[in-house]
Parts: structure tokens; C-alpha cells; sequence
């Protein structure tokens, strides 16, 4: 049987990856399943190896599509991981239309609510991996490693919004970490006196599973956060001029 209609459209390419999108959407394809060999599909859609190429090449870009080379290669349904998301707002933020001061408020409102439910759906699984992270983020402190603690502390945000168990909330949390990092890295590190503590009272609201007082301690760092990384970025700019 036909998968799929032919294209004439002078931007057949377009066209066809919106045929693939389609059969997702109706879960005609799933996650792992292979597309029908090159030749086979160029002939269902009525178009050139060339320009089929072209659309399985968006579909690789946008995320959707795995392209495997050799005997058992092809094209193949991806997992959703959010990794073109993430890579489209980290763009949107070195482009400039994310500010710093939207991407900190957007972590106060989307990093209090991951902590309410994280603490309402955390299994005991993501409590062990949380109390290791805040370990590795204080040996890292003690050592004076100061990239890696932030690079373990981002970790924590990650870990927190997969125990939310939200995808969405994961690809923003994963998409608001990546701009994060590139932010702090342009205006500084905050004081560890901060953070650790904040992040053992995170994990004991973790450990009872009390969502409401996880939400205000989160929102109480992020906000210090804010103030901080925003105080440092203006003094920054200032001194550029």
C-alpha cells in the first residue's frame, strides 16, 4: 500500500516533511520505526532522491528524524529528546531577543513550579540522584572548582524538572539551563554561601514531599539569583561603554 501522496509544489521539500510531521500526529509512526528505503520513498512522493534528501535533512534538524549511514542504516523516527528546542531558544538568546531579565524571570516561574510537583512525584530513584548532585556540587566547593560546581548545579535543575515528570517542563528546564550557563559564565558565579544551603532545604522538602514549601524556597533562591546575576550583568554592560 501507499504511504504517502505525491508532491508538486516548487517547494516540494517543505511538503513532504509535512506529510512525515502528519503521520506522527496520527501516530502512524512511532518512535524507532524505520521510513521506507530512499528510492521507495522518492517514488511514492513523485520527486527526486535530491529533493527528498532535502526534506529528510529538516526532519534530522528540527529533531524528528535519526539518519543512519551503512547496511543497516536509514531513516529513522527519533526519540524526543526537546534537542532542537533547546538549541532554537539558546539561539534566541545569543540573537538577543531573550534578555537576561526574560530568562530570569522565566526561571522563577517555571523553577518554582517544577519543584512543587517534583516534590509530589519524585521517586525514591530521583531523591538518591538529587542528594548525590548536591554531594558532587559540595566536594566540587571544597575543591574551589568553581565551573563545576555551576555545572553540577545546573544538573540539579535537570534532575529536579525529569522528577517533575512533565516533558514539557523537561525541555524548558533543559533549554532555560543551556541559556543559563552561557549567561553566568558572561557575569559571574554567586556566592556558595547561597546556594548549598538553599539546596539542602530543597531536599529536605524533597524527602517529606512538601510541594508548597519546595515552591518558596525555590522561588526565594531564584529570585536572589535574579537580583544578583542582573546587579552584575548591568555593572558588566557598564563597564563596556
Amino acid at each position: 500500500m501507499r504511504e504517502f501522496r505525491p508532491v508538486a509544489t516548487r517547494r516540494a521539500f517543505e511538503e513532504i516533511a509535512s506529510q512525515i510531521r502528519g503521520r506522527l500526529a496520527r501516530q502512524g509512526l512511532r518512535a524507532g520505526d524505520r521510513l521506507p528505503p530512499e528510492r521507495e520513498l522518492a517514488g511514492q512522493f513523485h520527486v527526486s532522491r535530491n529533493t527528498l534528501r532535502e526534506a529528510l535533512r529538516s526532519l534530522e534538524i528540527a529533531g524528528l528524524l535519526e539518519l543512519k549511514k551503512g547496511a543497516t542504516g536509514g531513516a529513522f523516527i527519533k526519540e524526543g529528546g526537546g534537542d532542537a528546542a533547546v538549541a532554537g531558544l539558546a539561539d534566541l538568546y545569543h540573537l538577543g531577543t531573550i534578555k537576561p531579565e526574560h530568562l530570569t524571570e522565566a526561571r522563577i516561574v517555571i523553577g518554582t513550579e517544577v519543584a512543587r510537583l517534583a516534590c509530589l512525584r519524585r521517586t525514591k530513584e530521583d531523591l538518591a540522584t538529587l542528594e548525590a548532585n548536591v554531594a558532587a556540587a559540595e566536594h566540587a566547593t571544597t575543591k574551589g572548582d568553581m565551573v563545576n560546581r555551576a555545572l553540577v548545579n545546573y544538573e540539579f535543575h535537570r534532575l529536579l524538572a525529569r522528577a517533575a515528570r512533565n516533558p514539557v517542563l523537561t525541555i524548558l528546564t533543559d533549554a532555560l539551563m543551556e541559556m543559563t550557563r552561557h549567561f553566568v559564565e558572561s557575569v559571574g558565579y554567586m556566592p556558595n554561601r547561597y546556594v548549598m544551603p538553599s539546596r539542602h532545604r530543597l531536599l529536605a522538602c524533597l524527602r517529606t514531599k512538601d510541594g508548597d514549601a519546595a515552591a518558596r524556597e525555590m522561588e526565594s533562591m531564584l529570585k536572589r539569583l535574579q537580583r544578583f546575576h542582573l546587579a552584575a550583568y548591568g555593572l558588566n554592560a557598564g563597564r563596556k561603554k
